[in-house]
C-alpha cells in the first residue's frame, strides 16, 4: 500500500451566479513534496490539513474532521472504464490518491501511517455536491457517484508531519466494529435506517454524522 499521488489545489474562480462562494479548490494537481500535513483547526475556522491546498468554502469543507481527503486509484480506474475518459489523480478533489488500499472499505477510526511521521484517522465518506459535478462535467454525476457507493474517505490528523508521493501506507490500528466508510455513506445519503448502526464507531465518527445518527436512533425508541 502506498501514496501514489499527493495532490493540492489552488483557488479557481467559479462562474456560476447562484454560488455563494466565487472560488473553489477542487481542482487538485499532483505535487512532488514533501508537504506538511497537520490539523487545521475546527470546521468553519480551519481550512485543509495539507499545506498549500486551498479550501475555499469552510462552511462545508475542511476542519479537523475533514482535514485530508483520500481516494483509491483503483476506484478512479473503474470510473475511467465506465466513463470512457482519462481521470488523472487529484481530479476527484482528493489530496491522497492511494494504491493497494480499500479506502471506502476502511473502518471509521482506522488509522494509517503514511511515511515515517504522519498518522491519519478515518472519520467519514465524502458527500458529492454540484460543484463536484460541474468540475467533472458529467450530467447526473451526484446521483451516479452516490449510487456507486465508494466515496473515498475523510481523515483527521493524529500525528502531523511531512509526506510525499511514493510513501508507504500502513494500517496501524483497526477498531473492533464493522462501520465502514461505505456503510456511513449509505446511511447518510439514502439509507437512513442504517444510521443507528453507525453508533458502534463512537467518537471516531465525524461529529456531524455522529449527532445525526444519535438523533435518528432516539426517534426510533
Amino acid at each position: 500500500m502506498k501514496l501514489l499521488s499527493l495532490n493540492v489545489g489552488r483557488p479557481r474562480a467559479v462562474d456560476v451566479p447562484e454560488e455563494s462562494k466565487s472560488v473553489t479548490g477542487i481542482d487538485k494537481r499532483p505535487v512532488d513534496g514533501p508537504v506538511r500535513v497537520a490539523a487545521p483547526g475546527p470546521k468553519g475556522v480551519g481550512a485543509g490539513g495539507v499545506a498549500g491546498d486551498a479550501v475555499c468554502n469552510t462552511d462545508h469543507h475542511g476542519g479537523d474532521d475533514q482535514a485530508v481527503y483520500a481516494f483509491a486509484r483503483e476506484d478512479l480506474d473503474g470510473w475511467e472504464r465506465e466513463l470512457g475518459r482519462t481521470l488523472p489523480s487529484g481530479i476527484f478533489g482528493e489530496n491522497l490518491t492511494t494504491e493497494g488500499l480499500d479506502v471506502s472499505g476502511a473502518l471509521i477510526g482506522e488509522r494509517w501511517r503514511i511515511g515515517s511521521e504522519v498518522v491519519l484517522e478515518v472519520t467519514s465518506g465524502r458527500v458529492p455536491c454540484l460543484n463536484f459535478q460541474r468540475h467533472l462535467g458529467e450530467r447526473g454525476w451526484v446521483k451516479r457517484f452516490t449510487h456507486k457507493g465508494a466515496p473515498g474517505a475523510y481523515l483527521r490528523v493524529i500525528r502531523p508531519g511531512q509526506i510525499r508521493a511514493g510513501d508507504p501506507i500502513e494500517i496501524v490500528h483497526r477498531p473492533d466494529h464493522d462501520v465502514t466508510v461505505a456503510l456511513t455513506f449509505r446511511a447518510t445519503m439514502n439509507e437512513h435506517r442504517l444510521l443507528p448502526r453507525l453508533l458502534a464507531a463512537g467518537e471516531a465518527l465525524h461529529p456531524e454524522v455522529l449527532e445525526r445518527a444519535r438523533k435518528y436512533a432516539a426517534k426510533q425508541v
